[in-house]
C-alpha cells in the first residue's frame, strides 16, 4: 500500500491531500500558540465588525474615507478567517491534513482577498488626495458613484489575479512529497512540491504579483507625493498637523501591508527561505488585520468622537 501511495505522488496523480506543516510540532507549544492566536482572532473579529456597525451607525461618517474602512475592515474579517480557523484546528486537534480542493480554495480566497486589499488601499489613498490636493471639487471628483465603483474594481480586480494564481499552480503535477512548510497553503511553498521544471510557472506568478502588488503600491506612491507636496505649502505647522492627520492612519495600514507582502512574494526566488516566509505570512494574515482598527480608533479623531456620541445615546435611551 505504502509503495502505491509513493508511485501516485510520484507521476502526480492521486494527490487527494496535503499536510500542512504548522508553526511546530511540540505539544506544549501548540497549545500555547492556539490560545494566543484564538485571543487575536477573536478581537480581530470584534475589532473590524465595530468599525463597520459604527460607520453604518453615526451619520457623520457617512463619508467616502469612510466607506472605504467599512470594505477594508469587511475585507480583513473576511481575510483573517480564510487562514487563522484552520490553523487553529491544526493547532487543537494535531490533524494538519488539508484536501487538495481545500487547499486550492484556501489558496484562491487568501489571494483574491489580498488581492482586494491592495486595490482598495489604493483607492483610499486616491480618497485622500482628493481631499487634501481637490478639497473644493471633492464632492464631484469622489460621488458616491466613482467610489462605489473603486470598490468594486478592487474587489474584482482580486477576484481575477487570484483565479489565474490558483488556476496556474493547481494545474501542475505534485510529487514526491505533500508536506507543505507553511500553516497555510501558500503558492511559494506549494510550488517547490511541484515536479519537473516550474520555472514558467514561477514567472507568470511573480509577474501577476508584480502588477497587482506594484501597480497600487505606485498609484499610493503618487498620491501621497502630491499629498506631501500639497501639505508643504500650507503656511501654518497646525493646518499641516490637521491635513497629515487625516491620512496617516491610511499611511501606518499601507506600510505594514504592503512592507511584509513586498518581502514575501517579490523577492527572488534564490532566496525563498520557508521559515522566515512563515513569519512573515502571520504578520499579514493574522497581525495586520488586527492592527487596522487599533490604528483606526485610536488616531482618527472622528471614530473616537462616533464611540462618544454613541455611548452618550445609550443612557439617554434607558431613561426615556
Amino acid at each position: 500500500m505504502q509503495t502505491k501511495k509513493e508511485n501516485s505522488l510520484q507521476n502526480g496523480t492521486g494527490l487527494v491531500e496535503f499536510i500542512l506543516q504548522g508553526l511546530s510540532d511540540d505539544p506544549k507549544l501548540q497549545v500555547i500558540l492556539f490560545s494566543i492566536f484564538l485571543v487575536i482572532y477573536i478581537i480581530t473579529l470584534a475589532g473590524n465588525l465595530l468599525i463597520i456597525l459604527l460607520t453604518l451607525a453615526d451619520p457623520a461618517l457617512h463619508t467616502p474615507m469612510y466607506f472605504f474602512l467599512r470594505n477594508l475592515s469587511f475585507l480583513e474579517i473576511c481575510y483573517t478567517s480564510v487562514n487563522v480557523p484552520k490553523m487553529l484546528d491544526n493547532l487543537l486537534s494535531g490533524n494538519k491534513s488539508i484536501s487538495f480542493i481545500g487547499c486550492a480554495l484556501q489558496t484562491y480566497f487568501a489571494f483574491f482577498l489580498g488581492g482586494s486589499e491592495c486595490f482598495l488601499l489604493a483607492s483610499m489613498s486616491y480618497d485622500r488626495y482628493i481631499a487634501i490636493c481637490k478639497p473644493l471639487h471633492y464632492a464631484v471628483l469622489m460621488s458616491r458613484k466613482v467610489y462605489t465603483s473603486l470598490a468594486v474594481v478592487s474587489w474584482l480586480s482580486g477576484f481575477f489575479m487570484s483565479f489565474g494564481h490558483t488556476c496556474l499552480v493547481f494545474t501542475l503535477p505534485f510529487c514526491a512529497s505533500n508536506v507543505i512548510n507553511h500553516f497555510f497553503c501558500d503558492i511559494p511553498p506549494l510550488l517547490k512540491l511541484a515536479c519537473g521544471d516550474t520555472s514558467r510557472i514561477e514567472i507568470a506568478v511573480f509577474a501577476v504579483a508584480m502588477v497587482f502588488v506594484s501597480l497600487p503600491f505606485i498609484l499610493i506612491l503618487l498620491s501621497y507625493a502630491g499629498i506631501i507636496a500639497a501639505i508643504l505649502r500650507i503656511s501654518s505647522s497646525a493646518g499641516r498637523k490637521k491635513s497629515f492627520s487625516t491620512c496617516s492612519s491610511h499611511l501606518i495600514v499601507v506600510i505594514l501591508f504592503f512592507g511584509s507582502a513586498c518581502i514575501t512574494y517579490l523577492k527572488p526566488n534564490s532566496t525563498y527561505s520557508p521559515n522566515t516566509d512563515k513569519y512573515l505570512s502571520l504578520f499579514y494574515t493574522v497581525v495586520s488585520p488586527i492592527l487596522n482598527p487599533v490604528i483606526y480608533s485610536l488616531r482618527n479623531k472622528e471614530v473616537k468622537g462616533a464611540l462618544r456620541r454613541i455611548f452618550r445615546r445609550r443612557p439617554l435611551r434607558a431613561q426615556s
